[in-house]
């Protein structure tokens, strides 16, 4: 003899234990039951709509999920009211770990294209220089990169070069003299004291 079930009749007790027996029409009947306050619930603490519902699917499937093993120890409602707040702390925790994550990301990245900016300019001001140095006359380059470049003194250019410390300091002086009309005092002092 065929029964009917009224399953808004039922317990929570009694739907959970229908549940436990894999009958779909108690499951909906739970989910018919909560999904209204649960919502409410999730909406109130998240304020996000479609995060929301994404909550109740949520808990809804890990009901369905693992229902040959769930034991009801009390009130239903409460179960699922605590699943959802569950649910949404460990959501928040991990936006909150995301949003650090993406911050670090980012001052990272921000970080390294300024560190990247710099040695780019950096190149590019090296590349002019040498440029026009290299356009020195043939005896003043050589002795200003000597100077300059390889740190040596004016007598030891000399003694290389066969020629007089005059000469050397005359030749550098001069080189310096050009390159700030070509480059202008900031440059002209970044010459005088960084170029090695």
């Amino acid at each position: 003899m065929y029964v009917m079930i009224i399953y808004g009749e039922l317990s929570d007790v009694e739907l959970i234990s229908l549940i436990r027996e894999d009958d779909q029409n108690a499951f909906a009947e739970i989910y018919s039951r909560y999904k209204a306050v649960l919502y409410i619930h999730a909406f109130n603490l998240l304020r996000d709509r479609e995060e929301s519902k994404d909550i109740l699917q949520q808990i809804f499937a890990a009901l369905w999920s693992n229902r040959k093993d769930f034991k009801l120890e009390s009130q239903l409602a409460g179960y699922l009211y605590t699943a959802v707040r569950n649910t949404i702390f460990k959501v928040i925790a991990h936006k909150q770990v995301e949003s650090k994550y993406i911050s670090s990301l980012a001052e990272f990245i921000q970080h390294n294209e300024n560190a990247t900016d710099h040695l780019v300019r950096q190149n590019q001001l090296s590349l002019l220089i040498e440029k026009e140095i290299s356009q020195l006359p043939e005896k003043m380059r050589e002795v200003f990169e000597l100077s300059r470049k390889l740190n040596y003194t004016h007598k030891e250019i000399a003694s290389k070069l066969g020629i007089s410390e005059k000469t050397v300091k005359n030749q550098v002086n001069n080189a310096l003299k050009i390159l700030r009309l070509r480059f202008g005092v900031f440059i002209y002092l970044l010459i005088l004291f960084n170029l090695k």
